[in-house]
């Protein structure tokens, strides 16, 4: 994965409230803005913003099916994100002075 994906996906889910939103469409997919907003608690603008990040970001994908737009986790984006993450945890780098590497 690119290093500018990495950073786009770590943004977009670091932020709280996207977090949650992410969390529920992984455990009820696919979601429309309407039933994001009951669970969450926040306006639809708020949601609708959030959900364009995390589209951005390639988490997510949107799709109009009829009168709602439904969203689901794109699970080949999470995997790569977590693959580039346990390459970059498993780079080492020798200790310069005899120091101790973590």
């Amino acid at each position: 994965m690119e290093r500018a994906l990495v950073e786009r996906v770590s943004k977009a889910l670091a932020d709280e409230t996207r977090l949650m939103i992410f969390e529920a469409i992984s455990a009820q997919e696919p979601m429309n803005c309407s039933e994001i907003v009951a669970l969450q608690g926040v306006t639809p603008a708020t949601v609708s913003h959030h959900l364009k990040v995390l589209a951005e970001a390639d988490l997510i994908e949107c799709r109009r099916e009829g009168q709602f737009v439904r969203s689901r986790v794109v699970r080949e984006t999470i995997r790569e994100y977590t693959r580039t993450l346990r390459k970059i945890a498993q780079r080492r780098k020798p200790a310069k002075g005899g120091g101790v590497n973590r």
